[in-house]
């Protein structure tokens, strides 16, 4: 399985929602929104797990650039927590 990062979200993205747009590219594990805590607002990025390497890097080739939400959204490779 493989993370990806996903930015320039729009505010108002849900978990579902960024979950049904990966899925064009292959089978999703997860698909999370990182909302703030205080106003349960989204902050504009969040993670989406795929099940193979070989679906992620599509999912990037595909949808890196592509419109959710009304904004053009950054897919790539997530990088391991420090």
């Amino acid at each position: 399985m493989t993370n990806l990062f996903i930015g320039s979200l729009a505010y108002d993205i849900t978990d579902a929602q960024l979950e049904e747009h990966f899925q064009q590219a292959g089978k999703v594990l997860s698909a999370k929104v990182i909302v703030d805590r205080a106003t349960g607002q989204g902050k504009g990025f969040g993670f989406v797990e795929m099940t193979t390497e070989d679906e992620a890097k599509k999912a990037i080739q595909e949808l890196n650039g592509t419109t959710l939400g009304g904004r053009a959204i950054v897919v790539k490779e997530a990088k391991p927590r420090e």
